[in-house]
């Protein structure tokens, strides 16, 4: 298998605005427009032609959202046409009201037309995954915990989905195999006990990483615990069975993370119990496309013919 340099998800304002320009976000957005456009687009061509009209548009919230993606799809246009003039009106990570113009358009009536599905392809989904990253932020914001997503992102967009989650308030856990030690049931099984997964990594990892166990009841904590676990996961525990296993691992100096089925209902309670971190796949995999529209706001006439 070939090798690629790992990507780092943005962690600022600043990286997010660039995320247009990594080479794996480039490959994703021309595979989107070859996927819409590799055959042309028939409809534009036949109503609007190589007529020189020009529009001006504006992609617009229609629901409350947190707002994730803009510079994704605004290099989206560009590739397109190099005409077209995207404009974004508010900021990755600003929540805007029905109404919002979050993407200001201008330029060639026929590329805007083709770019549009694919530029709103991208901004529903992103922004969806930031609306719900929002909302799980907002969950737990009266504790000290905090809510990570998972490495259950759709294939491709993991450098979107990660961003798009910090940008709404929640954080990243690995970013990829190779970010952190993580010894789950599986790798538990393959070895045959935790203390010698624990003991295998001790003596194989790098020596910078945390190392980090699954565990399912109490007797598997114990073991982590004595192994000498940086950090417990507690999987598909209770709230109560989770804040007996927490007050045991925080008198050892370890870290509490739990996971398993946590959607919004479910986070507070977790919180509230004294967990550090709450690990949330729905923040990804269940993030539900906002509902955003591009509309036209005024369209030139075509130019007169030279004579």
């Amino acid at each position: 298998m070939t090798k690629s340099r790992p990507i780092s998800p943005p962690t600022t304002a600043g990286q997010a605005r660039g995320l247009a320009r990594l080479p794996a976000v480039a490959r994703l957005i021309d595979l989107a427009l070859d996927e819409d456009l590799g055959r042309g687009d028939v409809t534009t061509e036949a109503v609007v032609g190589a007529s020189g009209q020009r529009l001006e548009a504006a992609i617009v919230a229609r629901e409350r959202l947190v707002v994730f993606g803009l510079d994704v799809a605004a290099a989206v246009f560009t590739r397109v046409d190099p005409e077209i003039a995207a404009t974004p009106r508010v900021g990755d990570g600003d929540a805007v009201a029905p109404g919002a113009v979050v993407l200001a358009v201008a330029g060639p009536a026929g590329a805007i037309l083709r770019a549009e599905r694919t530029a709103l392809n991208f901004l529903q989904r992103l922004s969806g995954v930031a609306t719900s990253s929002r909302r799980f932020a907002d969950a737990v914001a009266h504790t000290n915990a905090r809510v990570v997503d998972t490495r259950k992102t759709t294939p491709g967009y993991r450098v979107l989905e990660k961003a798009a989650v910090r940008a709404g308030g929640c954080q990243n856990h690995r970013f990829d195999l190779g970010a952190g030690v993580l010894i789950k049931d599986n790798h538990i099984a393959a070895c045959g006990s935790v203390t010698e997964a624990v003991r295998r990594a001790r003596a194989h990892a790098p020596h910078a990483l945390r190392i980090e166990v699954e565990v399912d009841d109490a007797d598997q904590l114990e073991q982590a615990l004595d192994a000498g676990a940086d950090v417990v996961l507690l999987d598909n525990m209770s709230p109560a069975q989770a804040a007996v296993a927490t007050e045991r691992a925080h008198a050892r100096g370890v870290l509490v993370e739990v996971s398993g089925g946590i959607d919004l209902e479910r986070a507070p309670r977790y919180a509230e119990v004294g967990v550090d971190i709450i690990s949330a796949g729905a923040l990804t995999h269940s993030a539900p496309a906002v509902d955003l529209a591009l509309d036209v706001i005024a369209a030139a006439p075509d130019p007169e013919p030279a004579e």
